[in-house]
């Protein structure tokens, strides 16, 4: 391992030590920074074909100051196969195995830096680093297979925190991070081929862009854009913001109406997920679990669906603490979608005029076990719908004033069916039913005040 100051590296903020860690590369070994600040005007490139196994570590005292356009660490390897052990090249396993960056604090000092470039790389390992004012926090680019991401700062990025960029990726775990305060969001998948991406116990908040509220952005953002994602989950994690026009903490966005299901097969639970204009947003999704989280400040909405199919919705808190200002609506919307199971879910103080949840131009809609407590005018609107089942749900408005116009609003839908459940009976009905066709089987239902 070559020591770096004997080769002219100077960690005093001002030199350029750019020449110097690249001659350290070159030795061969791996690069091992101590304690200073090491301003660098181009990028350190590790060609892991001819530089063998590869780390660049610190023990959390040397920052690596990126001067210069592109990223401050750049690995490049050689593998085109996939995690299949069949497909694994011999120099792959001799020089470029889990290359690794830890221990490190990487800053941009110009408009164009980025702080690591991962391309071609089998099984890298990224873990203990601060990554901040860069353009591109973490860059993964091309090609890369099995990436560990963990106990990582990435913060106050001028572009996106992780960003997977046109990749073709499977298997990567995002975990116990901090990603915030990134202004193009969070964790980013644009035109991707991805599988098995897991996203788990990681604070991710505050990724938009605070000069510039019109920047569209989210914490997660994937968008297909022609190719796909599939396989993974959301666990353990807080996603919170501040509203943005059109802004959302998880955006799911796929293909096309015609073309639904390239993005999905994914799980999002047991997240406390709060404070956009829409907490999570899926449009052409095929195949998504949301369960066990909880939700608040929805400005507009807590979830959108649209244009999707085969969503479960179970088991989540819609709520809003009295501790904190009410401005937001809240609740779930279902668009041009078909085959939607909402159960068991609480929901409390929903403000948005067209009710807790709301049904439009659907069909296959199952919803059962919900309780809605003092929604603003109805409990759950339906319209230009067929086949929607509400059952065993409880809709009431206690409040010394009641509110709602009716507990389930049902408007040119048909096949549908209300049974088993306690509703108020709203001013102008419990349920309302205009132009539609509804069961409603005589004292089957509850109609009663609280």
């Amino acid at each position: 391992m070559s020591y770096i100051h004997e080769l002219g590296a100077v960690g005093d903020g001002r030199a350029d030590s750019a020449a110097a860690l690249q001659r350290a590369v070159e030795e061969g070994g791996g690069l091992e920074l101590p304690a200073g600040t090491y301003r660098i005007s181009r990028p350190i490139t590790i060609d892991l074909g001819r530089h063998g196994p590869w780390s660049v570590v610190g023990d959390g005292t040397a920052t690596l100051v990126m001067a210069g356009a592109g990223p401050a660490l750049r690995f490049i390897g050689s593998h085109e196969g996939t995690a299949n052990p069949e497909s694994v090249k011999a120099l792959t396993y001799s020089h470029e195995r889990s290359p690794r960056v830890a221990g490190l604090e990487i800053v941009g000092a110009h408009p164009e830096a980025d702080g690591v470039e991962l391309r071609k790389c089998f099984k890298p390992i990224l873990t203990g680093l601060l990554i901040r004012e860069c353009r591109v926090g973490i860059h993964l680019v091309e090609r890369n297979r099995d990436v560990l991401i963990d106990h990582c700062h990435v913060y106050n990025n001028r572009a996106q925190g992780i960003f997977l960029d046109a990749l073709n990726l499977h298997q990567i775990n995002i975990s116990d991070c901090h990603i915030s305060y990134n202004q193009g969001g969070g964790i980013v998948a644009f035109g991707s081929q991805i599988r098995n991406l897991q996203i788990a116990g990681c604070d991710i908040e505050y990724n938009y862009d605070s000069d510039n509220l019109e920047r569209a952005t989210a914490d997660i953002w994937v968008e297909t854009r022609g190719d796909s994602l599939r396989e993974g989950a959301i666990t353990g994690c807080t996603v919170q913001a501040r509203p943005c026009p059109g802004g959302a903490n998880i955006r799911f966005i796929g293909e096309s109406a015609e073309v639904a299901h390239k993005v999905g097969l994914f799980c999002i639970s047991g997240n406390l997920i709060s404070s956009q204009e829409v907490q999570i947003h899926l449009r052409y999704a095929r195949g998504v679990s949301i369960t066990g989280n909880t939700f608040f400040s929805g400005h507009k909405r807590n979830i959108v669906i649209e244009d999707s199919s085969n969503v479960v919705v179970g088991s989540n808190v819609f709520d809003h603490n009295p501790d904190y200002a009410k401005e937001s609506l809240d609740g779930i919307k279902v668009e041009r979608t078909r085959g939607v199971i909402i159960n068991g879910n609480q929901f409390s103080d929903t403000h948005h005029p067209d009710g807790a949840v709301q049904i439009r131009d659907s069909q296959e809609i199952c919803m059962s076990g919900n309780q809605i407590l003092n929604p603003a005018t109805c409990g759950i609107t339906v319209a230009d719908s067929r086949n929607v089942c509400v059952s065993d749900t409880t809709i009431l408005d206690a409040r010394d004033e009641p509110r709602i116009r009716a507990a389930i609003s049902f408007d040119n839908a048909r096949g549908c069916q209300v049974h088993g459940c306690r509703l108020s009976p709203g001013r102008q009905a419990a349920i309302a039913v205009e132009n539609s066709d509804v069961a409603t089987n005589d004292g089957d239902n509850l109609i009663a005040p609280p």
